[in-house]
């Protein structure tokens, strides 16, 4: 069992604790077994499952559209994040891209749109997707190449985006395009496009060491109604930015999930294998490294929740939310690691849980901005403060 006295700090409400074990208690009961040999068809039962427990409330903003609350409470976010990441990681998977996914149009889409999609994405009914990554633009978003072309009452969508979450299952996808209303990263908007549009594929469905629904979208003459544009013409960068923010501290609540567990594996471990006539806790440098292990993971809580309720509270969290994600996921590489290692050769059998988390982790640190990208972004706003 996790520790969870981290729930008694002052970022938390009492809402919030309790929220952490209704979600704790349900998990427990119904994410057992969750995944199957078919990721495709193990997403969509485990959208339609959490949409059933009303989980999915959380990932959406606005009461009126099926939200939890009227605006997105980035620490709560976190807290399902988490708690469901120490559980199974496609259900974590599956929670963060509903609302990845339809997270621009809760912050930035009109009241039809998010009548028309958000609902649906609460009830776990339609699958959403965020699609931002091209083949040469993933770090550098002003490199983008997509194109979105205006006539008359329709953009003309054109291109090719990859490393797709939830592509090929979802419903709807968010597409940022290149529309050139100034240069660079000023020059572009989002748009919602579903996925039965004329002139939309799936080009290509990749494998990736944890799997979990990914491919390369292609475009070609889509049309797309300019009812569908998310925000103004040319915001496309800034609503990409506030989503991320939201997001990205998340990434790093689901870090702590998966060190969480590990820790939770290792202690279990440590305390029942017999080594040398004691057991591993009885030697110094198991003990060592269980201490390097907790303190990084209350190090990377301290700086998640520090980012989520910034943010709640209305702040800017670019810096701090780099921070985080940077932090927390570096952090749960190595606490996994040690996990593994305590495990010895039954640490790396398939499916054993230091192994499913030593593959699940390795993502985390590359996805929503790699920690190279997570450095950039807090020097430059360091700097800022020096000019």
């Amino acid at each position: 069992m996790s520790d969870k006295s981290y729930l008694t700090w002052p970022f938390f409400e009492a809402r919030h604790a309790q929220l952490e074990q209704q979600l704790d208690a349900w998990a427990a009961s119904h994410l057992q077994d969750a995944h199957g040999a078919d990721v495709d068809d193990s997403c969509r039962k485990l959208v339609q499952l959490l949409g059933n427990g009303g989980w999915l409330r959380h990932a959406v903003g606005g009461t009126a559209y099926g939200g939890a609350g009227d605006t997105i409470d980035t620490r709560a976010i976190c807290l399902v994040r988490e708690t469901l990441a120490r559980y199974e990681g496609l259900a974590d998977f599956a929670f963060a891209m509903q609302g990845l996914g339809s997270g621009a149009i809760s912050l930035f889409g009109t009241a039809a749109q998010k009548q028309a999609y958000l609902p649906k994405v609460a009830r776990g009914e339609a699958i959403a997707a965020f699609a931002l990554s091209e083949p040469q633009a993933g770090s550098d978003v002003a490199a983008m190449a997509c194109a979105a072309v205006q006539e008359g009452e329709h953009y003309v969508l054109d291109g090719e985006k990859t490393w797709i979450s939830n592509g090929g299952i979802a419903d709807f996808y968010v597409v940022f395009a290149r529309t050139g209303e100034q240069p660079g990263a000023r020059g572009i908007s989002a748009f919602i496009v579903d996925a039965d549009t004329p002139g939309f594929t799936i080009a290509e469905r990749i494998d990736v060491i944890a799997p979990h629904p990914l491919a390369r979208l292609k475009f070609e003459a889509c049309r797309i109604p300019v009812s569908q544009r998310i925000g103004d013409g040319g915001q496309g960068f800034k609503v990409a930015m506030a989503t991320l923010d939201v997001f990205r501290t998340s990434v790093a609540a689901a870090a702590l999930g998966f060190a969480r567990r590990a820790l939770d594996e290792a202690l279990g471990r440590a305390t029942t294998r017999q080594m040398f006539g004691q057991v591993l806790a009885d030697f110094q440098l198991t003990q060592a490294k269980l201490a390097q292990m907790a303190t990084g993971i209350d190090s990377s809580a301290l700086l998640t929740y520090r980012a989520a309720w910034q943010r709640d509270q209305g702040h800017n969290v670019t810096k701090e939310a780099a921070m985080a994600k940077m932090t927390a996921t570096e952090t749960a590489q190595q606490v996994i690691d040690a996990a593994l290692q305590m495990f010895g050769g039954l640490g790396v059998v398939s499916e054993v849980p230091v192994e499913r988390l030593y593959r699940e982790i390795r993502a985390l640190r590359i996805y929503e901005g790699a920690t190279e990208v997570q450095q950039l972004i807090i020097a430059r706003e360091l700097l800022k403060g020096t000019k």
